[in-house]
């Protein structure tokens, strides 16, 4: 698959890499596993001096090995002797860039905690000392989010404020998406736009494999997921292992949990069986992989809470992967199949409605933007937009099929909710109903 998108992050990158040439730059970039992260930093920097270093999970000094060789081949420089520590080469590179500028890509950068986790001190030691008459482009990036926060984010950790730039990556939006679509399958359908944005998110990585196999269609998709050793089975355990570490068992409960819709604490905690409002924290503040969602107008403090999923691709896997793992390991591939296929439906809607959050963002022209539910649940409008400097609203109601949508009930509700909360007196208010017809639009 070429290389889509990411315009506004390369223009940032190479910014920085002018600054750099009179003063030294560190940038952070966070995201995802499998957002691009990595492609993202090689494309912005190609043609340009660069080392790219690979923390893999080897002896420091054989790690080194592998990094005299990068810099011999990339900068024409031969390292006479063994470098033993990643410090030692780091400094010798700090004080190289004084006479010659040149970026230093360092890719896992939270390994070396299971390395050498002193290789950050030393570095705090030796930026703070060389960064005034250092020219070094320094991008760092890694794929456990937890560690990398508390790397960078942590008061009292070394780097704890050294970085000049942070950046998160974030996957494709539901244009790009569209667009990958329109080059690699002109003839697609909005099942199959649907069916790629609920099963990938916009991650590069996945878009990346549909595309490679392709498999663009929406019956495709499912015969690509849906197959022994397919890596789509597997990448969700995966990823999230080394981020839980021992707890991953109750962190994968509450996050089946929610992918299931059972998305209010005190339901989380019945199929849990313990408090979890510490897990809860965690998932959101340290490894990003959850939102609380309250009701648009509500009040800051409202404990009308609910939690979902960011990210897509982990919706999915916990919805139907690993709430079904006993038949994965039994092999009943074509029965999974039938239980995805009977669910869809209604686990898509869900998705539809997100999608169409996310266009309206996208499209930009908007103050507030968000759905509405009473306390006890049952007055439920799916999205609201709101302009605050014109006075506009919509007030929408999503439905796989047009045929669904009831615009009289959605009247009755918005007047239910305007009478609660005092809301958008004086605004133009629009209602609408969009289907999958409308997602092209």
């Amino acid at each position: 698959m070429k290389f889509y998108n990411r315009e506004k992050e390369i223009d940032r990158l190479r910014e920085i890499q002018l600054l750099s040439r009179d003063n030294a730059q560190f940038t952070v970039l966070t995201g995802r596993r499998r957002v691009g992260k990595t492609q993202l930093l090689l494309k912005a920097t190609e043609g340009q001096p660069t080392l790219y270093f690979f923390v893999s999970r080897k002896a420091e000094p054989f790690l080194c090995e592998d990094f005299e060789l990068e810099i011999a081949d990339k900068l024409q420089i031969p390292i006479l002797g063994n470098t033993q520590s990643f410090s030692a080469l780091f400094k010798f590179l700090m004080q190289l860039s004084a006479t010659r500028s040149f970026n230093l890509i360092i890719d896992e950068f939270q390994e070396f905690l299971n390395i050498n986790p002193s290789v950050y001190s030393d570095m705090q030691r030796d930026w703070d000392i060389l960064k005034s008459e250092s020219r070094m482009n320094l991008l760092v990036c890694g794929s456990v989010h937890s560690l990398m926060h508390k790397i960078f984010e942590d008061y009292n950790a070394p780097l704890f404020g050294r970085a000049t730039n942070f950046m998160r990556l974030k996957p494709f939006n539901v244009s790009v998406l569209r667009q990958i679509l329109s080059e690699n399958h002109p003839d697609y359908t909005t099942e199959d736009l649907l069916g790629l944005y609920t099963f990938t998110g916009g991650v590069a990585k996945y878009v990346q494999l549909f595309v490679d196999n392709k498999a663009l269609s929406f019956n495709k998709m499912l015969d690509f997921i849906i197959q022994e050793d397919a890596s789509f089975i597997a990448d969700g355990k995966s990823m999230l292992i080394e981020e839980f570490g021992k707890d991953y068992a109750v962190y994968f409960t509450i996050l089946s949990a929610i992918a299931q819709s059972e998305n209010t604490r005190a339901k989380i905690e019945t199929i849990v069986g313990r408090e979890i409002g510490g897990y809860l924290t965690r998932m959101e503040n340290d490894y990003g992989l959850i939102s609380k969602r309250v009701p648009v107008f509500s009040k800051s403090q409202t404990k009308n809470v609910r939690y979902v999923l960011d990210d897509n691709y982990l919706t999915f896997w916990f919805r139907f992967i690993y709430k079904y793992s006993y038949m994965i390991e039994i092999r009943q591939f074509d029965e999974l199949r039938k239980i995805v296929e009977r669910d869809y439906a209604t686990f898509s809607g869900k998705m539809l409605e997100k999608f169409f959050r996310e266009k309206f963002i996208e499209q930009g022209g908007i103050t507030n933007i968000g759905g509405y539910w009473d306390k006890s649940g049952e007055n439920e409008i799916d999205l609201i937009v709101v302009n605050d400097i014109e006075k506009t609203a919509k007030v929408i109601e999503i439905k796989r099929k047009a045929k669904n949508i009831r615009y009289n009930l959605l009247k009755e509700k918005t007047a239910n909710m305007l009478s609660k909360t005092n809301a958008l007196k004086g605004y133009a208010i629009d209602y609408l109903g969009l289907s999958m017809d409308d997602m092209e639009k």
